[in-house]
């Protein structure tokens, strides 16, 4: 695989660049990657840990990221979730290969309120709300006759009505502690800054930004 190399030189990161929040740099990027050709820019790699301390990680989909921190929604009996509440923690990482741009974010967990997780569900295609009651998220099944036919029941259920969030179905919220930033640049000298959320602060606003080797 020695030959799948490439020069990262489509930009640069400097110190001066950087606002005093991270979110702020994470929306503006986002949208960078929104307009700059990549395909899905809101896919995001979730780590998790078990609570014997075995990771895991899989893609999801961002569906919210403000002052609050990065929202995801899932079966919240799902191994994921299981692993979030064993452990609090999870850890997210968007790459943006056209930009050759890679953004990290660590912290704490927390369920996204009802009501929110309520209107995301409700936007939701109708599909996508059946299937949130037909798949037993996690669980090993014996063919996919078992998800087509409990696809059916859903819909059969819920024909003619509106479809109600399961009780068994939500959001995470990952909440930043951390939050590095990468551009690639040539050489693989790349520019990394690190936000650390400021503890000593009181207010938790507060943000150390330093700058990591490559």
């Amino acid at each position: 695989m020695a030959d799948l190399r490439q020069s990262y030189e489509k930009g640069a990161l400097d110190r001066a660049d950087l606002p005093d929040d991270p979110m702020a740099l994470f929306l503006a990027w986002f949208e960078d990657a929104r307009e700059g050709g990549v395909a899905e820019p809101n896919a995001m790699t979730l780590a998790t840990v078990s609570a014997s301390g075995e990771p895991s990680a899989r893609v999801v989909l961002l569906k919210g990221a403000d002052a609050r921190g990065f929202a995801f929604y899932t079966n919240l009996e799902s191994r994921k979730s299981r692993e979030v509440k064993a452990t609090g923690r999870a850890a997210l990482v968007f790459w943006w290969e056209p930009l050759q741009r890679q953004v990290r974010v660590e912290g704490p967990v927390e369920p996204v309120p009802a009501p929110e997780a309520d209107a995301y569900y409700a936007s939701r295609p109708r599909g996508s709300r059946l299937g949130a009651w037909a798949s037993p998220q996690s669980e090993v099944i014996p063919s996919r006759d078992v998800l087509e036919t409990r696809q059916a029941e859903a819909e059969a259920r819920f024909e003619g009505e509106s479809i109600p969030r399961p009780d068994f179905w939500g959001g995470w919220r990952v909440v930043p502690e951390r939050v590095e930033f990468w551009q690639g640049r040539p050489s693989r000298l790349h520019d990394r800054f690190r936000y650390t959320r400021d503890a000593a602060s009181g207010d938790g606003g507060l943000w150390r930004v330093d700058r990591l080797a490559p």
